[in-house]
């Protein structure tokens, strides 16, 4: 069976995720997701409107006509968790192709989502829910399997699809860390992964998304994020003033942390933002977290507005909005509040706790730079990086190469530069560039089997 992979997206920049698998006559696509650094780099994009050949110019959405020089058709489009480098251009680019839209019950819903609040194509593929654990036949041959295996990302209900064909299986390997010790969900299921690569006739081809390919060691666990955050926190438990939280909104297991130790600091946890709003509300809405009957999640400004003004009425001690705005994006909330205009005002020593880094682009590193720069020149003291990566370090690289021992590796999710450490890595494991290592680039094809 001819097995070849299409790299559409991903694999010159950290973002607008697409990958195509075809064995046979079947076609699985893995994401299709947004480069939002392309998107905020323009003035009041409003992408919902945007026809996607023009988001492809510029940059923001997977260039998905190389799909037309593959033979087949498309059975699936298979988005793995719901970061928007993964699902963002699904609203723009599945309406395309006669498939379904398969993924895991929390990332359907983001993807639901989504397709809802675009204006320019009309999205109806059908969405099939798949858990974790599960397999699926691809096309009508029965010689092709879809399967999904669990791991543990920065984001709830994240999965590792693997097509399995008659040459051996693919595994698209992108986003994970190897968390034994997680907040909310299960571990990673690395018996499954050990499982698949004795099976059959082993791993044809893993795809793997090399973010910190480059740092020693291994990722820490969420658990290790979860007890620096209570530290932070206990430590300025006294504090009489304003104390206000931010945190990926779609990082459900760390929002439900901050809310947790809000209440064991006294003060009443409120999240306010829309993205903050979608993502928490969803995961409570299917039983992924059980936050307080009572919490406050406020997505619409006048909404937002009208809670800072009961803060600030019954006394900033009393509360701790966690907030959006962690890589200082120009509308979200806590950028809003460095400028001065939301209701709440920051006074001389009031403590701003940012749980999350910077993603490492320039458009982000600028960006949190002014959010920062405004927040202290109100007299705001700063805490931050009380974070862990969602992405696997050298030693989880390893222990993932280790484990599948497949015949072919395709580093993913990087520039060229970004590449390199990887390429050293999976050096030191036996693989050889241009033989069983593709180094490759957006657009590209790689023919594994004749």
């Amino acid at each position: 069976m001819e097995v070849e992979i299409a790299t559409i997206g991903g694999y010159e920049e950290v973002g607008r995720q697409m990958t195509a698998v075809r064995a046979g006559d079947d076609i699985v696509v893995f994401d299709m997701g947004l480069n939002l650094s392309q998107v905020l780099i323009h003035d009041n994009v409003e992408t919902e409107k945007m026809h996607s050949l023009d988001l492809i110019d510029m940059g923001a959405i997977p260039d998905d006509r190389v799909m037309s020089d593959m033979e087949g058709d498309v059975k699936a489009i298979v988005p793995t968790h719901g970061h928007l480098d993964h699902i963002g251009a699904i609203s723009k680019l599945a309406h395309r192709y006669d498939a379904p839209i398969v993924s895991a019950p929390f990332t359907i819903e983001l993807v639901k989502q989504q397709v809802k609040g675009e204006n320019k194509f009309n999205v109806d593929n059908d969405l099939v829910k798949m858990e974790a654990g599960e397999t699926m036949e691809i096309g009508d041959s029965g010689n092709v399997q879809l399967e999904f295996v669990h791991v543990t990302h920065s984001i709830i209900d994240a999965v590792n699809p693997v097509v399995h064909t008659p040459e051996g299986a693919v595994v698209y390997g992108l986003d994970k860390r190897m968390d034994h010790s997680p907040v909310l969900e299960d571990p990673i299921d690395m018996e499954r992964f050990r499982e698949i690569g004795r099976e059959g006739n082993g791993v044809l081809a893993y795809i793997e998304d090399c973010t910190n390919a480059g740092r020693k060691g291994r990722t820490p666990s969420e658990s290790v994020a979860r007890r620096h955050l209570k530290d932070v926190l206990t430590s300025i438990e006294d504090y009489d003033g304003g104390i206000v939280a931010t945190t990926f909104s779609s990082h459900v297991s760390r929002v439900s942390s901050l809310v947790e130790f809000a209440e064991e600091i006294g003060r009443e946890p409120v999240l306010l933002g829309r993205s903050m709003e979608k993502y928490s509300g969803t995961a409570e809405r299917l039983n992924f977290v059980d936050f307080p009957d009572d919490l406050g999640m406020y997505g619409h400004r006048k909404s937002v507005d009208r809670t800072f003004k009961r803060i600030m009425q019954e006394g900033k001690e009393n509360y701790l909005p966690i907030v959006t705005g962690h890589q200082g994006e120009p509308r979200a909330m806590l950028t809003r509040m460095g400028r001065g205009e939301t209701p709440y005002e920051l006074d001389e020593g009031d403590k701003v706790v940012f749980s999350a880094r910077v993603i490492p682009e320039p458009t982000n590193e600028g960006q949190r730079y002014q959010s920062e720069r405004l927040l202290k020149m109100q007299g705001a003291r700063i805490y931050d990086d009380i974070h862990v990566s969602g992405h696997l370090r050298e030693e989880g690289h390893y222990q993932m190469l280790d484990a599948l021992e497949p015949q072919h590796v395709i580093p993913a999710h990087q520039d060229m530069k970004g590449f390199s450490p990887y390429v050293d890595l999976a050096g030191r494991k036996g693989y050889k560039l241009g033989r069983d290592l593709h180094v490759t680039q957006n657009g590209n094809m790689i023919q594994l089997t004749e």
